[in-house]
């Protein structure tokens, strides 16, 4: 007899998830592996007690041979699905990063040019655990340790609570045929390690229940980041006038809050690229200041101190002498 709790599952995960927002049509990234194709079946039922036009999404990333193959088996699944709007965006793969980040910001940025208002990705909880461990490991702060939103529009990620042997066994209820992408088991790719090789060891160590346990961490994070972020963001309206911010207003307070209201700042005037040391740099400004000079960041931008105002400044490649990041433009 088949078992279609897991079916059931996934239809509550999406179900709860569009609750929360008012759209008349919602698309579904599919790769034609068991999260998307099963994110995919659970949306259009759900779509079709409210109304909702489904679009289906399949990018193909021309990284391997007979990918094209692919997307047009996981169209043709979508199609028997009764998703009418199916398309195929294909992409080429360059840029910084290694392969993994490279494929990943092609992909969004299609997923984002189809212009749907929401587009939901079939990110399980094994993912939110994988990604809480790549922040723990890189230390690359609160931010990343909090894991993925379920609801960061134009994103939506119903399936962060589901775990993936829920959407394999749902794809299997419902008779879908899935993809494995062979990229999903190559010991090259960071992601798959941890997932074959540090989680499995860590569910030993720990008897268990540690990919819950690090969602539950990211969720946790994720409350307090947001909590932080609303008081920098009134923080920075407290400070600023005319673009600069006043050190005086920003100096009474902790330097955590400092830091997150500068990052906001900066990235605002188009700073890109910011890291734990530029943020720091930059508060040095504000809570060591003994008259030093500008801070040196990414994107030809500089932030000196004058009359206790911060202010961001650009200059031109060539500028100046010295070749520390921090202390002077980059040779």
């Amino acid at each position: 007899m088949t078992d279609f709790r897991p079916v059931a599952r996934t239809r509550q995960a999406v179900r709860d998830l569009l609750a929360g927002v008012d759209f008349p049509d919602v698309a579904v990234a599919v790769s034609g592996g068991a999260d998307s194709l099963s994110l995919a079946a659970a949306t259009v039922h759900v779509a079709s007690r409210r109304r909702l036009t489904v679009h289906g999404l399949i990018v193909d990333h021309q990284l391997q041979p007979g990918s094209a193959d692919v997307a047009a088996t996981a169209a043709k699944q979508l199609h028997g699905l009764g998703v009418d709007d199916v398309r195929v965006l294909t992409v080429t793969v360059t840029g910084r990063g290694g392969p993994e980040a490279a494929a990943r910001n092609a992909r969004y940025a299609a997923l984002r040019s189809a212009g749907f208002p929401i587009v939901l990705l079939g990110h399980t909880l094994d993912d939110q655990a994988e990604t809480v461990l790549l922040g723990l490991g890189r230390g690359s702060g609160p931010r990343s340790i909090a894991g993925m939103r379920g609801l960061d529009l134009p994103w939506g990620r119903p399936f962060l609570s589901v775990p993936r042997v829920t959407t394999v066994a749902a794809c299997d209820a419902l008779g879908l045929t899935t993809w494995d992408d062979p990229h999903n088991v190559d010991p090259a790719y960071t992601r798959v390690r941890l997932r074959r090789e540090v989680l499995p060891l860590l569910e030993d160590v720990l008897r268990g229940g540690v990919a819950p346990a690090l969602a539950r961490t990211a969720a946790q994070l994720r409350e307090d980041t947001e909590a932080l972020d609303t008081l920098s963001a009134r923080l920075l309206t407290a400070a600023l006038t005319e673009e600069e911010l006043d050190a005086a207003v920003l100096s009474a307070e902790p330097p955590a809050l400092r830091r997150r209201t500068v990052r906001r700042w900066l990235l605002d005037v188009g700073v890109p690229e910011l890291t734990d040391a530029h943020l720091r740099s930059v508060d040095a400004l504000i809570g060591e200041w003994r008259g030093q000079g500008a801070v040196w960041l990414p994107g030809n931008f500089a932030v000196g101190r004058a009359r206790g105002r911060l202010r961001v400044t650009a200059w031109e490649p060539g500028e100046g002498t010295g070749c520390t990041a921090t202390t002077s433009p980059p040779c």
